[in-house]
């Protein structure tokens, strides 16, 4: 069925449903894990001003560490489970471009992530991150609402 999957977290309550069903999927088949979270670029115009620099290298630095934090909650989890997990943060990506590109790169056949169930105007306004991954990914995504 499946050799590996991945699981794409973003810290959040619909990822960590994602995470329980991604390690209790990956422990009924015997199969390691690969999480996954992302952190964007700064805008340019966080380069304004005398302290532009400084302000870029403090958002780096912070999202950085909520990136090692939220890897580190999955580990734990997939350690917990005994299952098999490497983790990946991919810096200055959005989260379906980083998800979809460490899927083929890890060689992951699922994906798993969770969706912010957002409707009507905020969908449009917003996206999905979730209907980016289920456009451009070559392998399924297991949508956890």
């Amino acid at each position: 069925m499946y050799k590996r999957i991945l699981i794409a977290t973003d810290g959040s309550h619909a990822s960590d449903k994602a995470i329980a069903q991604g390690l209790a999927l990956a422990k009924s088949l015997g199969i390691p894990v690969v999480a996954v979270t992302s952190t964007e670029i700064w805008s340019a115009l966080d380069m304004q001003g005398p302290d532009g620099r400084e302000r870029i290298a403090r958002f780096e630095a912070a999202s950085a560490e909520q990136a090692q934090k939220t890897l580190a909650a999955v580990s734990t989890a997939a350690n917990a489970a005994g299952v098999s997990c490497s983790v990946v943060h991919v810096a200055d990506r959005s989260p379906a471009v980083a998800i979809v590109e460490t899927a083929e790169r890890e060689g992951c056949d699922l994906i798993v992530m969770g969706s912010h169930g957002r409707r009507g105007v905020d969908r449009i306004l917003l996206g999905s991150e979730a209907q980016r991954v289920l456009t451009h990914a070559r392998c399924p995504v297991l949508v956890c609402r």
